[in-house]
């Protein structure tokens, strides 16, 4: 199996479809980490954050020995024959190459608010309906990049309308260009754990 595309396959962060189950019956159901969704971040041998994954996937690593339980839950994880902690974070055993080039990734809306801290590039509010904006209208010949899609509440977006930045007077406080790929990881669960933060400062 390919470590590679089953474990840290980039766009299973956008889709959030579940991961199939392994082989040990272990509950995943219940009070897991707060805001994390039952959800386990997963490190590369680097420490650097990778991926997101099921708590069912990540014991499965961990009992192949391709991952070792790095942050853990409280509450354990039992079956009749076994007991495990159950992971909040996890570290790969071996080094996997993960491809640099954010532009493949799917752009979404929580991707693109993310980056932009949930701020409206145009007049900085973080109030209200957000949605995104293509600097360059895509009637102009704009594309639909990353480097041309920026945060932008409703009042901005309304009066910037189908115009270029110099006919309206509106340029983005922020140049928008490619994030990085840990911030696959904030779109990912609805809130990060305190216990998630620590690494992804670090990446």
């Amino acid at each position: 199996m390919d470590l590679a595309t089953t474990a840290v396959e980039p766009e299973t962060l956008e889709t959030g479809e579940a991961e199939p189950a392994g082989p040990v019956a272990l509950p995943v159901s219940g009070s897991g980490q707060r805001g994390a969704g039952g959800r386990v971040l997963v490190l590369n041998a680097s420490y650097e954050p990778i991926n997101v994954c099921t708590v069912r996937r990540a014991v499965v690593l961990v009992l192949k020995d391709r991952a070792e339980v790095i942050e853990r839950h409280g509450r354990a994880l039992r079956s009749e024959t076994l007991t495990l902690d159950r992971p909040t974070v996890i570290r790969l055993v071996s080094y996997v190459r993960i491809p640099r080039d954010a532009h493949s990734r799917k752009i979404t809306r929580r991707a693109v608010f993310a980056r932009d801290k949930w701020t409206c590039q145009y007049c900085g509010s973080a109030r209200g309906s957000l949605t995104v904006d293509h600097v360059i209208p895509r009637s102009k010949g704009g594309t639909s990049g990353w480097d041309n899609i920026v945060t932008c509440c409703a009042p901005c977006n309304r009066r910037k309308g189908d115009r270029l930045p110099r006919m309206a007077g509106m340029h983005p406080r922020h140049a928008p260009r490619a994030p990085s790929p840990s911030i696959f990881v904030y779109v990912a669960v609805p809130r990060v754990p305190e216990t998630w933060q620590q690494y992804l400062l670090a990446a």
